[in-house]
């Protein structure tokens, strides 16, 4: 199926998928009411969470900071609309209360501006807050992302030689409901072939040539460890020989495992993992173009990107949900959790970029996600574009509180 699916074969999907949730949900409720019989009603999560994560009711007084936030800025980026439709990156299905408080939202803004305080009062009525811890720790964990800017040409040249590919027609993306016997359960995304669906190729041998000849490339960059931080980040800007500049949205992956570089470089350099920033790895690897290659060549996956010359150069890049991010209010999220569109209350202390730290307490919306991002309360925060956003966002590793508003 290619990314864009039609739109009643996707509906199709949802309600499929909303039908095993539902059943599941309802399920989960009649366990918890049997095996936790002092607890009201009110403290049984109206969603699913992984063994093991926890789910406090919270009221909105108990939350510090929350009466401070700017919430007509939260409401202005919630009344969007919980997605597009399709997604460019399919998670599980907008729960139909979700999609009516959006078309609250999207009502309001139609009869005219609204104040902070209804912004705030619309949250507070439409919404449960439900702190989210996981299995092993009492708090999430944040790190943060970036839109970064790279040199670039649309044709190959002895400067230029690394490409950029589309999406490849074969590619076949798959769906929370999928079913695909004989291949492994960790793929996200398989080759139709006349035989059927295979694995698709991974880095190492779409490096060595296995989409050449099909028309792919749509621009080449200076090397290969600036496609790497390309496709890390899911976007960028490529700035043309001429000064133009390119947006690079998400198409799609190959569906293999991503692997931390970090991760591996801090084991084999005994590094200690709080010092392995992006800056750091990237320096590495542009120190030495062999062991950027073999090291990079690690992380199988692979990411396609489609161009967009029609997006506004001040607009944030599109994240999974199709939507335009917007710096530290747009947050990514595990897809496979949480929907698209969902407002998460955030309260952590990160660095400022600038050698101190900065006490962030404000209401975000999942607004897109990520390969590394796993987990109830694992959270990647879109920091903005361009170099200092970029080692803002390469430094922040921190514990986060996260907080889910639900529909009500």
């Amino acid at each position: 199926a290619p990314a864009r699916q039609p739109r009643p074969q996707l509906a199709a999907r949802r309600d499929r998928s909303r039908g095993v949730i539902g059943a599941a949900a309802a399920a989960l409720a009649v366990f918890a009411a049997a095996s936790l019989a002092p607890m009201t009603a009110m403290a049984t999560p109206p969603f699913l969470l992984p063994n093991g994560a926890r789910a406090e009711p919270l009221s909105p007084d108990r939350i510090a900071g929350w009466r401070q936030d700017d919430h007509g800025r939260a409401f202005a980026i919630f009344a969007q609309g919980c997605m597009a439709d399709p997604p460019l990156r399919q998670g599980v299905p907008v729960p139909e209360a979700l999609v009516a408080v959006c078309e609250k939202a999207k009502a309001l803004v139609a009869a005219g501006s609204v104040s902070a305080d209804q912004a705030r009062g619309f949250f507070e009525r439409n919404f449960s807050f439900w702190r989210i811890r996981p299995a092993d720790a009492e708090t999430g964990f944040m790190t943060g992302y970036f839109e970064p800017e790279f040199e670039g040409s649309l044709t190959r040249s002895e400067a230029f030689p690394t490409p950029l590919y589309d999406r490849p027609k074969d590619l076949v993306t798959r769906f929370p409901e999928d079913d695909w016997p004989g291949l492994d359960k960790t793929l996200s995304a398989a080759r139709r072939t006349a035989k059927g669906l295979e694995p698709f190729p991974d880095r190492a041998a779409i490096e060595d040539g296995a989409l050449d000849g099909q028309g792919l490339e749509i621009l080449w960059l200076r090397d290969p460890v600036d496609r790497f931080v390309l496709q890390v980040q899911g976007s960028g800007r490529v700035r043309l020989p001429d000064g133009s500049v390119t947006r690079l949205v998400y198409s799609g992956r190959n569906g293999l495992p991503y692997t931390s570089l970090g991760r591996v470089l801090s084991q084999r350099e005994n590094i200690p993992p709080g010092e392995m920033t992006m800056d750091r790895l990237i320096a590495r690897l542009k120190a030495d173009p062999v062991f950027a290659r073999d090291l990079i060549r690690l992380n199988r996956s692979f990411v396609f990107f489609t161009r967009r010359d029609d997006l506004p150069a001040e607009a944030g890049p599109i994240g999974g949900a199709g939507l335009p991010l917007t710096p530290l209010r747009s947050i990514a999220v595990d897809r496979h959790v949480w929907p698209y569109g969902l407002p998460v209350w955030i309260d952590a202390t990160i660095p400022d970029g600038a050698g101190g730290d900065a006490h962030l307490a404000r209401l975000t919306v999942a607004q897109d996600t990520g390969s590394a991002i796993l987990g109830p309360a694992r959270m990647d925060l879109f920091v903005g574009s361009g170099p200092v956003a970029g080692h803002r966002a390469g430094l922040i590793r921190h514990p986060v509180s996260f907080t889910v508003l639900w529909p009500r």
